[in-house]
């Protein structure tokens, strides 16, 4: 997807769709404490919202899901319609119909969601969140151009870049592939959507995915995966055992982390503090890989906001771990992948169709 150059001294422009005042408000005063934010206007449903985007020409719509009138999915169908290349953002409640429609959504090409508390509460902290959890979604889809300075007489020498972990040869690893483990964020739904149903159903290695997402939102991936894929694909639970052909999808709230238990491989969950601010964290999965199968894994790193995963990436790129990446064109946001290709631990950077065909090939069942 790339994302979309602001000019220098432009301001992001928000609209801000909602029909709660109070949520109107405290989104409003929340964006506004960024400097490279604008709230340009609001709207209480979607026909107003419909209305004031050609007048206020927004980069963002926060949309919420419920409204009268017209609802958030239908508003983003028109939306997706007449504004294909608008980012939207939807707000739900974290319910569990909260999250049927916000997994609607993403399927119907909302590029992400935050949650909204039931009750709003203190003013200041509802701000500070809203802050802490809206801000960094609105800002990943879009880049300032780097400013250039004129040649100093004394430029200031620059640090040396650092050096990549040793790489051993490729394939180095000279055992069998024993799993794959598969780290993703934002857009992580409709590409799991894409590639997990090209597994084969006699797929002969465990998978195990960490997709940054809250309780329930969790369980319902997984339940939609299942229903499109030829293996089978479950939330996590304490105690499931690892198994070929079977797709295990962290559970929102708890990291993920592999341990071996007699002659099997099970899966651990817990609510250690948060890594990378996720809980699941893709680097609890990745380090807890690297402890049960070494060096015999694949691990790949999928769209997502910030560098979760790369440490793992770190301890296990050694080990002869084979290290796939999603590539800039086809991530919705390219920083989690992209943290990993700058490091210099890819072994190969892959569009999201080449996923399954290149972990095929590494575990030889292409």
């Amino acid at each position: 997807m790339g994302r979309t150059v602001i000019e220098p001294g432009r301001k992001i422009r928000v609209l801000v769709v909602d029909d709660s005042v109070v949520i109107r408000r405290l989104v409003t005063l929340a964006l506004q404490e960024d400097p490279e934010l604008e709230v340009v206007g609001s709207a209480a449903n979607g026909a107003i919202a419909l209305q004031r985007i050609p007048q206020m020409n927004p980069d963002v719509v926060t949309l919420d899901v419920e409204m009268p009138e017209m609802d958030g999915l239908e508003t983003l169908r028109r939306i997706r319609k007449e504004y294909p290349q608008l980012i939207v953002i939807m707000f739900s409640t974290l319910t569990s119909r909260g999250a049927t429609a916000t997994m609607d959504a993403l399927s119907l090409g909302a590029n992400d969601y935050v949650t909204k508390a039931a009750n709003v509460g203190a003013l200041d902290r509802s701000i500070a969140t809203l802050r802490l959890e809206l801000i960094p979604k609105v800002k990943q889809f879009f880049h300032a151009p780097p400013v250039v300075e004129r040649a100093s007489a004394s430029p200031v020498p620059q640090p040396a870049a650092k050096a990549p972990p040793p790489r051993p040869p490729l394939d180095a690893h000279k055992g069998p592939r024993k799993a794959v483990v598969i780290g993703v964020s934002t857009g992580g739904p409709t590409a799991l959507a894409e590639i997990v149903p090209l597994f084969p159903e006699n797929f002969a290695v465990p998978i195990a995915i960490v997709q940054h997402m809250p309780p329930m939102f969790t369980r319902l991936l997984a339940e939609r995966l299942q229903l499109k894929s030829k293996i089978r694909v479950v939330e996590a639970e304490q105690g499931m055992a690892m198994e070929p052909g079977k797709a295990i999808v962290a559970a929102g709230d708890y990291h993920l982390a592999l341990k071996k238990e007699g002659t099997k491989i099970k899966c651990q969950l817990n609510q250690d503090p948060p890594e990378n601010s996720c809980r699941p964290a893709v680097d609890v999965l990745f380090r807890s890989a690297l402890e049960v199968y070494g060096g015999g894994v694949v691990a790949t790193v999928l769209t997502g906001m910030g560098q979760d995963g790369l440490r793992g990436v770190e301890v296990l790129r050694p080990a002869g771990a084979y290290i796939i990446a999603q590539d800039e064109a086809s991530s919705v946001v390219w920083g989690m992948p992209g943290a990993v290709v700058r490091a210099g631990l890819s072994d190969s950077v892959v569009s999201l169709r080449g996923v399954v065909p290149e972990i095929l090939k590494r575990i030889g069942a292409a």
